[in-house]
C-alpha cells in the first residue's frame, strides 16, 4: 500500500494507516500577535480620548456632579443589572453570562461624544461621564462581576480570571491620564492625536472581527439567544438612560447625552479584555458577542439619530409658524 497515499507530506512517522504530523502552532502564533496588537491600538484610542478631555471643564463637573453621578448610576447600576436579568432569562452559559456582564461594565466610548455632537447634546457632560466610567471601570468592573456572577462562581462552574481583566483595566486608565496630561499642556497637538485615534478605533473593529473570524470560525455559530441579546441590550441601555436622566430632572439635551453615554460602550475595551483573559476553547464561545454589541448599538444610535433629526425639523417648523415656542428647548453652544 503506498503510504503517500494515505499520510501528509510533512508527517514525521508514516507506517500503514498510522500517521504522526507535527501539531500546527500557527493559531497560538496568531493569537499572540492579535493580543499584542489589540492592547497596543486601544492603548492609542484610549491616548487620543484623553487628548479629548479638557481639565478646567472636567474639573468644573466634578465639583458640580449630579449629571455625572446621574451617568454613574446609569453606567455600572442600570447596565450590569440589565446584563445579568438578560443572561439568566434567556438562560445562557456561564461564561457567556460573564461576558455579557463584562460588556454592560465597560465604560461608554468616544463614539458617544460623537453622536451626542449630533443630537445637540450637553459635549462636555459627555466627555466628562466617558472619562469618569473609564477611570472608575478600575475598580467597578471587577466589583461588579464579583456580584452578579456569584452564583456561578460559587457553584464551580465558572472562574473569573480578575488578575488578567485588571492588568487590562489598569493599561486603559494609564494612556487616558497621560492624554489628559497632553491636552493640558499642548491643546493643538492633542487634536492632531484625536483624529488618529478615531481612525484607529475604527480600524480596529476591522481588525477584531477580521483576524477574529480567522482564529475563532466557530465562533460565529453561535445560539440565537446571544444575538438577542445583543440586540435587546443596547436598546435598553438607551433607553433606560434617557428615562432615569429625565426622572433625575435633567434638561432634555443632557437626557440624551446620558442615553448615548449608557447604551454605547467600549466595544473595543471589551474585545480587548476578552482576548487577554481567556482560553481559545473558551473564545470559541464568547468571542464575537462584543461584534455582535457593535454592530446593533451603532443601528439602534444611527435610529434614535435618525428619529432626533426628524424631530428637530419638526420642532424648527413649528418655530417659525409659532415664534412663541422658540424657547422651548434651546441647542446648547459647545466647544467641542
Amino acid at each position: 500500500m503506498d503510504n503517500s497515499m494515505v499520510c501528509l507530506a510533512n508527517a514525521t512517522v508514516c507506517n500503514g494507516t498510522s500517521c504522526l504530523v507535527p501539531e500546527s502552532n500557527f493559531n497560538a502564533i496568531l493569537s499572540t500577535i492579535l493580543s499584542a496588537v489589540l492592547t497596543i491600538l486601544l492603548a492609542l484610542v484610549m491616548f487620543s480620548m484623553g487628548c479629548n478631555v479638557e481639565l478646567k471643564k472636567f474639573l468644573g463637573h466634578i465639583k458640580r456632579p449630579w449629571g455625572i453621578c446621574v451617568g454613574f448610576l446609569c453606567q455600572f447600576g442600570i447596565m450590569p443589572l440589565t446584563g445579568f436579568i438578560l443572561s439568566v432569562a434567556f438562560d445562557i452559559m456561564p461564561i457567556q453570562a460573564v461576558v455579557v456582564l463584562i460588556m454592560g461594565c465597560c465604560p461608554g466610548g468616544t463614539a458617544s461624544n460623537i453622536l451626542a455632537y449630533w443630537v445637540d447634546g450637553d459635549m462636555d457632560l459627555s466627555v466628562s461621564m466617558t472619562t469618569c466610567s473609564t477611570l472608575l471601570a478600575l475598580g467597578m468592573m471587577p466589583l461588579c462581576l464579583l456580584i452578579y456572577t456569584k452564583m456561578w462562581v460559587d457553584s464551580g462552574m465558572i472562574v473569573i480570571p480578575y488578575d488578567n481583566i485588571g492588568i487590562s483595566l489598569v493599561a486603559l486608565v494609564v494612556p487616558v491620564s497621560l492624554g489628559m496630561y497632553v491636552n493640558h499642556k499642548w491643546p493643538q497637538k492633542a487634536k492632531i492625536i484625536l483624529k488618529i485615534g478615531s481612525i484607529t478605533g475604527a480600524l480596529l473593529i476591522v481588525l477584531i472581527a477580521v483576524v477574529g473570524g480567522v482564529l475563532y470560525r466557530s465562533a460565529w455559530i453561535i445560539q440565537p439567544r446571544l444575538w438577542i441579546i445583543g440586540t435587546i441590550f443596547p436598546i435598553a441601555g438607551y433607553s433606560l438612560g434617557f428615562f432615569l436622566a429625565r426622572i433625575a430632572g435633567q434638561s432634555w439635551h443632557r437626557c440624551r447625552t446620558v442615553a448615548l453615554e449608557t447604551g454605547m460602550q467600549n466595544t473595543q475595551l471589551c474585545s480587548t479584555i476578552v482576548q487577554l483573559s481567556f482560553t481559545p476553547e473558551e473564545l470559541n464561545l464568547i468571542f464575537t458577542f462584543p461584534l455582535i454589541y457593535s454592530i446593533f448599538q451603532i443601528i439602534a444610535a444611527a435610529l434614535f439619530l435618525a428619529v432626533y433629526v426628524v424631530y428637530k425639523k419638526y420642532y424648527r417648523k413649528n418655530n417659525v409658524e409659532s415664534p412663541e415656542g422658540r424657547d422651548n428647548e434651546p441647542v446648547p453652544k459647545s466647544s467641542f
